[in-house]
């Protein structure tokens, strides 16, 4: 059956090739025809004769090609469908898409959204939150089996740095500021367990920081939008 649907496939792809081969030779030979017509006028109308035959002609053929283009375009499709080993490579490019954040993702998780204090009496070691208290919440949703996370829109992937420059913080290069809001997708009976009593979360109640979370049956993250360098794919891989 394999065998059948590949023999369609070749013979439709060189028809798609001469289909195409003879477009392109009637398409000059319609060009010269109006070039010629231009400049002698007392064969004008055999030429426009000829030209209105041949744009005739020419049409029926692209019809044709675009039929034959999309009987390939089905034969194609089925011949994939019906390969388990493509299958496979599709699921196993998917789950490494996912992990090197190149494609958005959908579903169950948990939105934690995290505030400067606005007390008069706090101090920068405990109600500002810093780059350091980010990381160590995305470490515990790592732990917790988040499959996605991303920091106020910025997917955190493998190369992603979370770092204190001056008084601010950037995640992947970019500014981000309070409220930090932070999304994770993952196993809701695993992910919701970052708001643990006697976790991070709780660490950072006690400095003084606004923690809010809500889970969400609809969570959207989307993908990273800067360059991944050749070092992280083959990690992934």
């Amino acid at each position: 059956m394999k065998i059948k649907k590949k023999e369609v496939a070749i013979t439709l792809g060189l028809m798609c090739l001469l289909l195409a081969f003879g477009i392109s030779m009637q398409l000059k030979t319609t060009k010269s025809l109006v070039s010629t017509a231009g400049n002698t006028s007392h064969k004008e109308d055999r030429l426009r004769d000829e030209v209105l035959r041949r744009k005739e002609q020419y049409d029926h053929i692209y019809e044709e090609l675009e039929r034959t283009q999309t009987s390939l375009e089905k034969e194609r499709q089925v011949s994939l469908s019906s390969d388990d080993d493509f299958v496979e490579k599709q699921n196993e490019l998917k789950k490494i898409n996912t992990y090197l954040g190149l494609t958005d993702v959908t579903g169950e998780g948990i939105t934690i959204t995290l505030k400067d204090s606005t007390k008069s009496t706090i101090t920068a070691a405990t109600g500002l939150v810093h780059n350091t208290d980010l990381l160590a919440v995305v470490h515990e949703l790592k732990n917790t089996g988040a499959e996605a996370i991303s920091i106020n829109g910025q997917r955190i992937v493998p190369t992603t740095s979370i770092n204190c420059v001056g008084t601010v913080i950037q995640v992947n290069d970019e500014i981000v500021g309070s409220p930090f809001v932070i999304k994770a997708i993952g196993d809701p009976n695993r992910v919701n367990d970052v708001m643990r009593p006697g976790g991070f979360i709780e660490v950072l109640q006690k400095a003084g920081i606004s923690v809010e979370a809500k889970k969400s049956d609809n969570l959207k993250i989307d993908k990273y939008n800067g360059v991944l360098n050749k070092k992280t794919i083959e990690v992934a891989k």
